[in-house]
Parts: structure tokens; sequence; C-alpha cells
């Protein structure tokens, strides 16, 4: 048995000790009880606002979408677990569950709110229209409710399409731009819709749009404006003139190439500050 003195000093020790001892336990009970303690640590810094992105969905590659503005210039952006994907006006867009990654389909129309990180541009948002999703999934299904009758003449023209290069041109159309711009002027839409309008009355008719700009400028940026000038015209091709993906050939942009009148003048300048849009039928299938 043990001997407590009667000292002062050794009294307050005593009764400090048996105080800690008592805090420790009641903490420990606390700690064991409590589900609401919350430790905090470092966190990691909050990503800043980046801007907001309107445009159809052209290209994934793993977790990465790349989507192509209606003035023809591509943004990469990071899609990861914590992006939200939202159709029409609501959370779940109407379909009972929550949209994942795999409904980011080629030739979707997206919004996308992104964030800045330090590897690029994530998408925190990204809405849609059910119908837009709708389209794209029958695009790539290569069928469509809408269009069962051509269907099937459809996915024998895709099969014939593999080995034939030559093509008979039924009609072209050019629409022009502002020097240094991609940007579709008023009267360039209506032409294009009035191109597309033709073309869907033309048998087996595909599409094959190329860019052209002046010859101001480097070789470099002339690729460049005329890839995006291109780009600008099959996004309202497919957004506003319902011309659908599978139906339109690769485009391209020929910088400076194949002008249609000399880049001495103003005017001959203005002529080549261009987009043609071809409308070709195969050789083999024309007539058809």
């Amino acid at each position: 048995m043990g001997v407590i003195s009667n000292r002062p000093g050794a009294v307050a020790l005593f009764a400090m000790l048996t105080m800690s001892a008592a805090g420790s336990a009641f903490a420990q009970q606390q700690d064991a009880h409590d589900a609401n303690i919350v430790v905090n640590g470092e966190q990691a810094p909050a990503l800043v606002a980046g801007p907001e992105i309107k445009g159809v969905i052209a290209a994934r590659n793993g977790n990465r979408i790349k989507v192509i503005a209606g003035d023809g210039s591509a943004t990469v952006i990071a899609v990861n677990e914590t992006t939200k994907i939202k159709a029409g006006g609501g959370l779940f867009g109407g379909n009972g569950g929550k949209y994942s990654a795999d409904s980011l389909l080629n030739g979707l129309p997206v919004t996308v709110k992104t964030l800045q990180s330090d590897g690029g541009l994530v998408a925190g948002q990204i809405t849609f229209k059910t119908n837009d999703l709708k389209t794209a999934n029958m695009i790539r299904n290569g069928t469509s409710q809408r269009f069962d009758e051509q269907a099937a003449a459809t996915e024998a023209l895709r099969g014939r399409m593999g080995d034939i290069d030559k093509y008979n041109i039924k009609s072209t159309t050019n629409v022009f731009f502002d020097t240094g711009k991609a940007t579709l002027s008023a009267s360039a839409r209506a032409d294009l819709c009035a191109t597309a309008s033709a073309a869907e009355a033309t048998n087996n008719a595909l599409m094959l749009v190329v860019g052209y700009t002046d010859s101001v400028g480097s070789d470099d940026y002339n690729q460049q404006l005329s890839e995006k000038r291109a780009g600008s015209v099959i996004n309202f091709l497919q957004q506003a003139c319902h011309w659908k993906p599978y139906r339109m050939l690769t485009p391209t942009g020929m910088a400076k190439a194949d002008p249609l009148a000399s880049n001495d003048t103003p005017e001959g300048k203005a002529q080549n500050r261009r987009v043609s849009v071809n409308i070709l039928v195969s050789k083999g299938l024309d007539g058809l």
C-alpha cells in the first residue's frame, strides 16, 4: 500500500495527475462515441472557374473530349468522376439516373462549365439536350426511327464507300469570310442551309467541306485559319441545317492553295477567303 505525503506540494501534484488521467479517459470515451468529430488536414486548393465552352463533341480520347465551338475553335477538356453530367433542365435529365461519361458521344452539342487546373481545363459540369443525345445515339448506331426508309440504303452506302475514291461533283457552294475571321455571316448561313436542302434531295449525296485563306499571314497561321473556317461550316451544317455527320467526308484546310482569284487585289483576296461546300456522289453510285 502506498503512502501519500501530507505535504502541500505532494497533495497538489497528486491532484493534477488525477485530473489529467480523468480528462484523458473522458477524451477517449468521447472519441469512441462522437461520430461528428472532424479532423482537419491540409486541403487541396480550390480550382478557379474557367471559360464556358459551347460546341459539339468532335473526338474523345480516354477521359478527355474535344469540343468544336461555333467559330471553329477546338478545346480539349478533361472529364473526371466529379464532373456533373446533366440533360435538359434537371440533374437527372428525366432518365431516372445520373448520366455517365459514356453519354458524351461524338456529334453531341454540349455546354461545358470548366475549371482551371495545372493540367488544363477540367469539366465541372456538362449539359446537353435529351433530344440531342437521342440523335447522337442514332447516328452512332447508324439507324434512326425518323429515317427508317433510308437506313438500309445508308448502311449499303457506307459499305461501298470504302474502296471508291472518285466522285462526281454535283454542285459547289462557296461562303466567304472577313480577314482573319472564321465567323459565318447571315448570308453564309442561309446559303449553307439551302445547300443542305438541295443535297438532301440528291440520292447518295455526300458533302466535302474545304477551307481556304488569302495570302496574308504565315503558312502555319493560314493552315490553322482554313481549318477553323471548315470547322465552323461543318458545325453549322450539322446543328442548324441538320446534315448528318455520317454523310460528311473528312474536312480539310488548304490554307492559301487553289485561289479562286488573284491575291494581288483586295477583291481577289476577298474571293479567296472562303469555304467550299462540295456535293459529291461516288461515280459507282451516281444514278442509283
